[in-house]
């Protein structure tokens, strides 16, 4: 009978330490649901994890409290699918995470660097949040997290696109940066991005094609950011794209400029002196130069004799055609009040045309013009006397 109760005692005793655990009990700290695997550990001052916690969990929210580090302290949950760390004091994304993870909020921490390791195997992965930190840099395996939907950096100190950006992405969430460029090849194979958020950064221009692959994009937006609409270099990519792209654009670059910057005509003040040269910037932007939102084509300059207009608004031509421009008077080069200049167009229009002054083109005009005018022989005067003695001497003879 004493063996029995001896037993029984122990049972029970076994029972009493490993019930927490085996059965579940949810911690005195937190709030449990669906057999205790469903826990809510938010806003109650924890440093530590709490005592109880199971193995099986599958909802595990420890925000809004005062964790400083987490590594390698969540790795038991090999069954965890929602993780959330968010508004606490952690510095990094905890080590060793559960493979087993389909969401990860870990938004208004004091995170610096998104290390490629924080995420790296995350098969399973499908929502990153890491907003509103202080991320400078994020660094991302893309074929290790091929079920990644949903990122989410914005509200941090990024001032380059995240490359390697995982290719079945469908929404990125990058505003409230400092974002200022967009390194090559960055967008080129997210061909599932659906929506992409990008306002209230530091863009002055989108690099050209960065967006030509975002075939499934459908919301982007693109205001807050200083965009330069006076840069006839750089600016016409992303006014051409926002006029042809099916997505919906909030916020468009220079809307309030671009029918001034498309219909703006050649500057009006005379040359300086001795800038005798003309400018020297390409025509490839000139050439694109049109704002998107323009109700009337913009009145271009007749070109020369010998050239036609193309579709892009530069010249055709067949071979190089040289324009002097010198004074009128032959052989008086003393006093001339015209400087004697030759320019030369092959195939095209003079880079930044439409940046020269109007006395300056029309003189060229008129001067070709004057150039391809059959020739016209003004007697001289001593043409005028010789006629006179002729004249004089066939009189007498008759």
């Amino acid at each position: 009978m004493e063996y029995q109760i001896s037993n029984t005692s122990t049972c029970l005793l076994v029972l009493l330490v490993f019930l927490p655990t085996g059965l579940g009990i949810c911690p005195s700290s937190c709030t449990c649901s669906g057999n205790d695997r469903n826990v809510d550990c938010s806003g109650r001052n924890l440093t530590v994890l709490p005592q109880g916690l199971q193995d099986n969990l599958t909802y595990l929210n420890l925000s809004f409290n005062q964790f400083v580090d987490l590594d390698h302290q969540l790795t038991r949950f090999t069954n965890l699918r929602t993780l959330d760390i968010s508004n606490n004091w952690l510095k990094n994304v905890p080590a060793h995470l559960p493979k087993s993870l389909w969401e990860l909020y870990a938004t208004n921490n004091n995170i610096k660097v998104l290390q490629k390791l924080d995420t790296a195997y995350q098969w399973n992965l499908r929502v990153l949040d890491v907003s509103r930190n202080m991320v400078e840099r994020a660094v991302l395996i893309n074929n290790t997290l091929s079920s990644l939907k949903f990122l989410n950096l914005s509200s941090n100190k990024l001032w380059t696109v995240p490359t390697n950006i995982p290719y079945n992405i469908e929404t990125v969430d990058l505003s409230n940066n400092f974002l200022s460029q967009i390194l090559p090849g960055t967008l080129v194979r997210l061909q599932h991005l659906t929506s992409l958020y990008l306002h209230n950064n530091k863009f002055s221009y989108i690099p050209d094609k960065a967006f030509d692959q975002l075939l499934q994009l459908q919301v982007v937006t693109l205001y807050n950011n200083p965009w330069a609409c006076s840069d006839k270099q750089n600016i016409p990519y992303v006014l051409q794209w926002v006029q042809g792209t099916a997505a919906r654009v909030l916020g468009a670059p220079c809307a309030h400029q671009a029918r001034l910057w498309a219909s703006a005509a050649p500057a009006s003040a005379a040359p300086t002196a001795g800038d005798s040269s003309p400018p020297t910037k390409g025509v490839q932007a000139a050439d694109r130069a049109t704002s998107p939102e323009a109700a009337e084509p913009t009145q271009l300059p007749r070109p020369p004799d010998g050239l036609t207009w193309r579709d892009g608004g530069s010249w055709d031509a067949g071979a190089t055609h040289t324009i002097h421009a010198t004074d009128p008077t032959e052989g008086n080069s003393t006093g001339s009040s015209t400087t004697p200049m030759t320019l030369s167009i092959t195939s095209g229009m003079p880079t930044n045309y439409s940046k020269m002054p109007h006395s300056t083109t029309t003189t060229l005009r008129k001067e070709e013009a004057a150039t391809g005018a059959p020739n016209t022989r003004v007697p001289s005067r001593a043409s005028t006397w010789e006629l006179s003695l002729v004249s004089v001497l066939v009189l007498h003879a008759v």
